[in-house]
């Protein structure tokens, strides 16, 4: 809660009232796939991310005409040491992740790029990969399937 939510909550908090007075700039809030995604098993880390991704939202509806945007990044895998300092997870979760991080073709350098040039555009959602951008169309256009697809996924963690 205190890095993932608090500290953007924060960063809003201090920033968005100074760009509102000077009548321009951006906020890039970063959040992650399972801010939108909710996959199971991470209930904890999808709230925090959740959280992120509705201030953002929220902002962004608020600011949306005083010449500050808004943009909230929603990464799925890149190579990170996320695996490695999270709380909670198991073996087998721990060794999905690591197979996902290096599997992604977009990593870190990328990421940062694309969320850059969402912000530029001002986007409000900057989805950099192509797998959490299907999750949430999914999500989005078929619920009930996107909920048997997660909870598939995660009973392959589980075996």
């Amino acid at each position: 809660m205190g890095v993932n939510l608090w500290g953007v909550i924060h960063g809003c908090h201090v920033f968005a009232p100074r760009l509102r007075s000077q009548g321009r700039g951006h906020i890039l809030n970063v959040a992650s796939a399972a801010g939108l995604l909710s996959p199971p098993g991470m209930a904890p880390y999808n709230v925090t991310k959740a959280a992120v991704v509705a201030l953002s939202e929220t902002l962004g509806a608020e600011l949306k005409h005083t010449g500050v945007g808004v943009t909230v990044l929603c990464p799925t895998f890149f190579r990170t040491n996320i695996g490695k300092s999270a709380r909670g997870g198991d073996a087998k979760q721990a060794a999905f992740i690591e197979r996902m991080m290096s599997k992604a073709k977009i990593q870190a350098d990328d990421v940062a790029r694309l969320a850059l040039e969402a912000a530029a555009a001002n986007q409000l959602y900057a989805l950099p990969h192509a797998d959490g951008r299907w999750m949430w169309r999914l999500k989005r256009w078929a619920p009930d399937q996107f909920v048997s697809v997660t909870a598939k996924i995660a009973s392959r963690l589980t075996r």
